[in-house]
């Protein structure tokens, strides 16, 4: 795909109230390759409606500056002891999913299960070994940080290796 054709970019994104990771992965020749990472940091106080403004707008930018042409995001996980975590989290996946189909940009969801096996072999994977398997997967020179980053890098290879 280096050869002169437009390459492919895959947004990945881990939706959060507080801190929403994004990772954008491009296709090459070569293999996927790490174009930008960070996250959407909301505020922590205030209205539920702002901060999920705040996740719109952050979402909105990354994706009119970066250009992707998919965006993979994970699932929504449900813990039957936190039940309330898994509706505020709804809240954020709502919004991302808006301005993907606002953007006309496909849309992937991956259970978290999904994305650990397909990046690390083990459903279960602890967060360090998924970092450790991007840091490999992307040749980066440190550990990606925070763990938001990490995830959202890990959703968009899952898109990769499986789209």
């Amino acid at each position: 795909m280096d050869n002169g054709a437009p390459s492919r970019r895959i947004l990945g994104i881990d939706p959060g109230l507080n801190i929403t990771g994004y990772g954008v992965v491009e296709e090459t020749s070569r293999g996927p390759r790490l174009c930008e990472a960070g996250i959407v940091r909301g505020p922590t106080k205030g209205s539920l409606s702002e901060r999920i403004e705040q996740i719109y707008d952050g979402i909105t930018e990354v994706i009119a500056s970066l250009h992707p042409s998919r965006v993979a995001l994970e699932e929504l996980f449900s813990h039957y002891q936190r039940p309330r975590t898994a509706i505020l989290m709804g809240h954020a996946r709502g919004v991302i999913c808006l301005a993907a189909k606002q953007s006309k940009i496909e849309l992937n969801s991956y259970a978290a299960t999904q994305v650990k096996k397909i990046i690390t072999g083990n459903g279960h994977a602890p967060k360090s070994q998924v970092q450790s398997a991007i840091q490999r997967e992307l040749r980066l020179n440190q550990l990606p940080e925070p763990h938001d980053v990490a995830d959202a890098l890990a959703i968009a290879l899952c898109d990769y290796y499986l789209k």
